[in-house]
């Protein structure tokens, strides 16, 4: 890449700003529970809605300059990238956060369905469109392995029924004790929820790019499909059930909505706030300790930040019984993330909204990744093309995009910093030799993010994008519990609590929180 090609830059427009209301009447915010978020992930911003509905006076505090987390947005010379996450699906959950908060979604935010789901490229350059469209799929199926209808239709059924219980019945409950687990162990046993995803879907299909099609979801959530418990089926059932959507203005434009009706609930958001340590008293949270010394005074604690980050790092290592630094270290963690944004001056007509190009290797790529921790000489990638749905995100005339590889967490030793550009520049020679001819003279701004600014912007252990991996032994009961078992009035939500990672995951997460954490009156 040329040296003086301009790199992105963050732009929210919010830096140096409290939002902390200073007519609010004191003694109304005396007399509400305080409760403190720390991080403004989707997952704490989920929460601090939920918690202003229950009457808690609520203070979010954000280490960065602006909010979202992954979930950031960059912005350059009229082009705007979403930093993170940009599939949406279970709009219900969101249209429920605004209810809580008085509000309707669709008069702040703009869904827009996307047709296909992803198109999926084979490394031959064969594709299959993934869509919600089941006479459409049962031809995409037909047209590459007739004899596997049968068992895609068994799949689907499958996942259905994988959802009804892992979705609808579990995913917005608490895991605190092993009763809560065994409890689900018949149910799950019945679906054979103890295989992996790929073992379920290979046990259905022959066609090893139906295989591959249908197990490849676990890597949007920081799973190996091959480790990878089979409850994540349900992700398939979840799409064509409720859509795959992009939110018109990108994906921020949730958390700057998130972000709004905090503030009408009468609550705040903080930022350049970073938080050093949880305060307590014996066994009980009592607050934060900021870098500076501040401390604040809470009735509970929520952390949004990174589940091992939070245990590692905020809570005092003489109370953690469970999530001691020895377990945090054995633990597993999900995979790493290359990502490249980037901007052209041309428009890619052809290329849809969602893309996934697949590499030669599907099983050995991904045990070098998550088994070996070595970077591949090749590799798989996503390409997110939001100006195909959007046009306004980019200049008139231009397309923004970014693509996205998974790669090896922070522990396989890799050193970004010499590897970046050289991965970066492999990326777009395969991209202008696929889908994308003459890339390398498009190119108008760029920007790379490698597991080391994972580690350092989003303070994620081994720049590990998901936080701990989603085995089955690191998955509900297993996983840091939504109330915490180390401090009372400590609560966790995001992508290390139970259920998961991915939009949908991190929004339940927060509505565990209705099952554990005290109303407001209970406190006051």
């Amino acid at each position: 890449m040329d040296a003086d090609l301009p790199q992105l830059r963050a732009l929210d427009g919010l830096a140096g700003r409290s939002r902390v209301d200073a007519h609010a009447p004191a003694v109304t915010r005396r007399r509400r529970p305080h409760a403190v978020v720390i991080g403004s992930g989707f997952g704490g911003l989920a929460a601090a809605v939920r918690l202003g509905a229950r009457g808690y006076r609520v203070s979010v505090l954000e280490r960065l300059c602006e909010p979202g987390g992954r979930a950031s947005v960059f912005r350059h010379d009229g082009y705007t990238f979403d930093a993170g996450p940009t599939i949406v699906t279970a709009p219900f959950l969101l249209e429920e956060l605004w209810r809580l908060a008085g509000r309707e979604l669709g008069d702040d935010i703009e869904l827009l369905p996307i047709s296909p789901f992803y198109r999926i490229r084979f490394d031959d350059g064969e594709h299959f469109d993934y869509s919600g469209d089941a006479a459409a799929m049962r031809a995409e199926v037909t047209r590459l392995a007739p004899l596997d209808l049968a068992g895609y239709e068994r799949f689907m059924a499958v996942s259905e029924a994988i959802f009804d219980v892992a979705f609808t019945r579990l995913g917005h409950q608490p895991f605190d004790s092993v009763r809560d687990m065994l409890r689900t162990v018949p149910a799950l046993l019945r679906l054979k929820g103890y295989r992996t995803v790929y073992g379920l879907v290979a046990s259905l299909m022959r066609d090893e790019r139906l295989r591959t099609v249908f197990s490849f979801h676990p890597l949007l959530v920081g799973g190996n499909p091959f480790a990878t418990t089979a409850v994540y089926a349900l992700i398939t059932h979840l799409e064509r059930r409720f859509g795959v959507h992009f939110v018109r203005g990108g994906t921020n434009r949730l958390v700057a909505g998130l972000v709004d009706l905090i503030e009408a609930q009468g609550n705040t958001v903080r930022f350049g706030a970073e938080v050093a340590a949880i305060t307590h008293t014996g066994r009980r949270a009592t607050g934060v300790e900021l870098n500076g010394g501040e401390r604040i005074g809470a009735d509970i604690v929520v952390s949004n930040a990174d589940a091992a980050w939070t245990y590692g790092r905020l809570v005092d290592q003489r109370v953690r019984r469970r999530w001691t630094d020895a377990r945090l270290a054995r633990a597993r963690y999900s995979m790493g993330l290359f990502v490249w944004y980037f901007g052209t001056c041309r428009r890619y007509e052809q290329v849809p909204h969602h893309m996934i190009l697949l590499g030669p290797r599907y099983r050995g790529l991904l045990d070098d990744i998550f088994v070996h921790q070595r970077l591949a000489p090749d590799f798989s990638l996503y390409l997110h093309r939001p100006t195909a749905s959007d046009p306004s995100l980019a200049p008139p005339g231009c397309d923004a995009f970014y693509v996205l590889s998974p790669v090896p967490h922070l522990a396989s030793g890799v050193n970004w910093q010499q590897e970046a550009e050289r991965y970066r520049a492999r990326i777009a020679g395969h991209l202008a030799a696929t889908v994308l001819p003459g890339l390398e003279t498009s190119i108008t701004v760029s920007r790379v993010a490698t597991p080391r600014d994972f580690e350092s912007r989003y303070l994620s252990p081994h720049g590990a994008a998901f936080g701990l991996e989603p085995t089955l032994m690191q998955s509900a009961w297993f996983r840091p519990h939504n109330r915490s078992e180390e401090l009372a009035n400590l609560f966790l939500v995001g992508a290390g609590t139970h259920p998961g990672a991915g939009i949908p995951g991190v929004l339940s997460s927060a509505r565990v929180l209705d099952a554990v954490v005290p109303h407001a009156e209970e406190l006051t």
